[in-house]
C-alpha cells in the first residue's frame, strides 16, 4: 500500500491555515452530512459517521492536499437509486444495505486500482458526466418536495415521480414546511450574496471572512431550530440523533442480497472516482500540483471501506467543500484531520442539537447546494460545437431524469461508444497533393496544390481497424474506377497510430485488387509502431522495399523517376 505525502511535513507555523480551513469545513459539513443522509434515505448519524474515518483514510493516502472527502449529494442520490428495489427504504435493514454498498464500492475501487484503471481516465466522455450530473441535480432538487410539502412522496423510481405526485396531491400540501423551505432557501441565497460584500467592507482577514461567508447553512439551522422550538411549529423534524462514535464491524454479507448490488456498486465506484478526480485536477491546476489517478483509486477505495465498517454511506470528493478548503488557505490534508476532530466532537455531543430542526430546512440546504450542479449550458454548448456530443448530453440527461442514475450512465456510455464507432467507421480520407516549392502535402479540395498524373496520394486521418477497414478499401477502389490513367496509389499513414488484424487484411485485399488492374500499392509516412505491426503480417512480403517510403515527398520523387511514362508533368489545381 502506497502512502501519500499530503500530511507532511509537520510544520506548526504552516498549520494555522489548515486549522482554520478544517474548522470552516466542519461548519459546512455538519448540516450537509445530515442532509445528504436524509437524501439517501438514511438516518442522520450515517452522514455524520461518513464524515469521520473516511476523512482520515483519504488524508493518509490521497494525492490531493485539498480534496474534501465525505458525503456528497450526487452519491447520496445514487445510493438511494442503487438500493431501490433491493430493499425497502423504510426497512430496518436499509442502513445495513447502505453500509454493504459502501463496502462493495470500496472493493471495486481497489480492483480498479489493482488493474491500473487510473490511467484510463477518459473512457467516459465529459458529455456523459455533465448530462448525468445535471439531471441528478434536478432529481435531487425535485426529491426535496417531500420535505417542502409534508406529503409522503414516493422515494426511488423515475426522477420526475415526486413532481407528478405533488401536482396530483397539491391540496394536501402543508403550509408550514413549505414556508420554512422557501424561507430557508431565500436566507441562504441572501447570505451568500450579501455577507461577502459586508465582510469585504469590514476588511476581515481571509480566514475569518471565509468562515463568516460560509456560515449561512449553520445560521439557518440555528435560527430555524429556535423558531420551531419557540413557536411550537407543527412540522416534521430530524429528531434525536444517537450520540457517540460508531462501532467498528463489517457488513454481514452472507445474509444479504449482495449480488443485486454488483453492477450498481461498480457504476457508483466509477462515478465516485471520475467526479473526485475531476475536482482534484481542477484544484491541482491552480496549485501547480500533480494528481496521481491510480493513487486516488486507492485512497477513495480505502475511504469507502472505512465508511462501511463505521455504519456509514458511500463517500466521494465534494466540489463545494473542496473549493472552500482551497479558498480558506488549506495547504495540506491536516485540514481534514482538524475537520475529523471537530466531527468527532459533534458526534459525541450533538445528539440533542437537531431534535427540533425541521426537515424542510435540510431540503433548503440541499437545494441551494445542488442547484449549481445543474449545468444545462454544457449540453447547449456541446450541441452547437458537435451535435453528437450534444446528443449524448441530452440523452443521458433525459434517461437519468426518466429512469435512474444507473440506467442513464449506461445509456450515455453506450451511445458515446456507438457514435464513436460510427464516426471512426467512416473516417476522413483525403486525396493530397504537394504545395508548390515545399514538401508539405494537403487536401486537394482545400488548398492549391500540385498533383502528378498516374500517381494518387491518399491520406487516412484515423487508426485503421475493424470498423473502418472496408470503408477504406471501397473509397480507394471507387477513386480508381474514376481514374483510368492511374499507375500508383500511395497511402499516407501520418495519422495512423494503430492498425489491427482487420486493417492489415484490408491493405492486403487492396494490394490484390490494385494488382489486378496493374496498379501498384505504396506506403508512406507509416510510424514505427505501425510498421512493427505490419512486419508481423504478410503484407510487407508482397511489397518490395521500393514500395515503402519514409515520407510522401520521397514516394512522389521515386515513383516519378521510376515510372515508365516520362511524359507526366505537374499540373496545378
Amino acid at each position: 500500500m502506497k502512502f501519500a505525502n499530503t500530511l507532511l511535513p509537520w510544520d506548526a507555523t504552516r498549520l494555522i491555515p489548515d486549522i482554520s480551513a478544517g474548522v470552516i469545513i466542519a461548519i459546512m459539513l455538519v448540516p450537509q452530512a445530515i442532509a445528504y443522509a436524509f437524501l439517501a434515505g438514511l438516518p442522520p448519524e450515517a452522514g455524520l459517521f461518513a464524515s469521520l474515518l473516511p476523512l482520515l483514510a483519504y488524508a493518509l493516502l490521497g494525492s490531493s492536499p485539498t480534496l474534501a472527502v465525505g458525503p456528497v449529494a450526487i452519491i447520496s442520490l445514487m445510493t438511494l437509486d442503487a438500493l431501490h428495489g433491493v430493499v425497502e427504504v423504510s426497512g430496518a435493514n436499509y442502513p445495513a444495505y447502505a453500509t454493504l454498498l459502501a463496502a462493495m464500492t470500496g472493493t471495486w475501487l481497489l480492483i480498479f486500482f489493482t488493474i491500473g484503471l487510473g490511467s484510463w481516465t477518459s473512457f467516459i466522455s465529459h458529455s456523459v458526466i455533465s448530462g448525468f450530473t445535471s439531471a441528478a441535480a434536478l432529481v435531487i432538487i425535485i426529491s426535496q418536495l417531500t420535505y417542502f410539502t409534508g406529503l409522503e412522496v414516493p422515494r426511488g423510481g423515475p426522477g420526475w415521480e415526486p413532481l407528478r405526485f405533488t401536482v396530483e396531491h397539491w391540496w394536501d400540501i402543508a403550509l408550514t414546511p413549505l414556508l420554512l423551505g422557501i424561507g430557508g432557501i431565500i436566507l441562504v441565497l441572501v447570505w451568500q450574496k450579501m455577507i461577502p460584500v459586508v465582510s469585504a467592507r469590514l476588511k476581515l482577514n481571509s480566514s475569518l471572512a471565509t468562515l463568516v461567508n460560509r456560515s449561512g447553512p449553520l445560521i439557518l439551522i440555528i435560527s430555524a431550530t429556535l423558531v420551531t422550538l419557540g413557536f411550537q411549529l407543527n412540522t416534521d423534524t430530524v429528531g434525536m440523533i444517537p450520540s457517540g462514535l460508531p462501532s467498528l464491524s463489517f457488513p454481514a454479507v452472507s445474509t444479504m442480497n449482495w449480488q443485486a448490488l454488483l453492477l450498481p456498486s461498480a457504476i457508483l465506484a466509477l462515478i465516485i472516482f471520475l467526479e473526485s478526480l475531476s475536482i482534484a485536477n481542477t484544484m491541482a491546476r491552480e496549485q501547480k500540483r500533480r494528481i496521481l489517478p491510480n493513487q486516488e483509486l486507492l485512497a477513495l477505495g480505502i475511504a469507502n471501506l472505512a465508511a462501511s465498517i463505521t455504519q456509514a454511506m458511500p463517500v466521494a470528493g465534494g466540489f463545494g467543500r473542496s473549493m472552500v478548503m482551497v479558498s480558506s488557505g488549506a495547504r495540506s490534508q491536516w485540514a481534514a484531520v482538524v475537520t475529523f476532530i471537530a466531527m468527532v466532537i459533534v458526534a459525541l455531543v450533538a445528539g440533542r442539537w437537531f431534535q427540533y430542526l425541521p426537515e424542510a430546512i435540510l431540503g433548503a440546504i440541499i437545494t441551494v447546494a445542488t442547484w449549481p450542479l445543474f449545468r444545462w449550458q454544457d449540453g447547449w454548448k456541446a450541441w452547437k460545437f458537435q451535435r453528437s456530443d450534444g446528443l449524448v448530453w441530452f440523452v443521458t440527461f433525459a434517461t437519468v431524469l426518466g429512469t435512474n442514475a444507473e440506467t442513464g450512465i449506461i445509456t450515455g456510455v453506450g451511445l458515446s461508444l456507438f457514435l464513436y464507432l460510427k464516426r471512426t467507421s467512416q473516417p476522413h480520407i483525403a486525396e493530397v497533393g504537394r504545395i508548390e516549392n515545399t514538401d508539405q502535402f494537403r487536401n486537394i479540395l482545400r488548398h492549391k496544390v500540385q498533383t502528378t498524373s498516374g500517381i494518387m496520394l491518399i491520406r487516412v486521418d484515423e487508426n485503421l481497424y475493424f470498423a473502418n477497414s472496408d470503408f477504406l478499401v471501397d473509397y480507394i477502389l471507387g477513386k480508381v474506377l474514376r481514374n483510368h490513367d492511374l499507375r500508383h496509389v500511395v497511402i499516407v499513414g501520418t495519422a495512423i497510430n494503430h492498425i489491427d488484424f482487420c486493417g492489415v487484411e484490408a491493405l492486403e485485399l487492396l494490394h490484390e485488387r490494385l494488382l489486378e488492374q496493374n496498379i501498384q500499392l505504396n506506403l508512406a509516412e507509416f510510424k514505427g509502431p505501425v510498421m512493427d505491426q505490419l512486419a508481423r503480417s504478410d503484407l510487407l512480403k508482397h511489397l518490395s522495399a521500393k514500395q515503402v517510403f519514409f515520407t510522401a515527398s520521397d514516394a512522389l520523387k521515386s515513383l516519378q523517376n521510376t515510372d515508365k511514362s516520362k511524359d507526366d508533368d505537374f499540373y496545378t489545381i
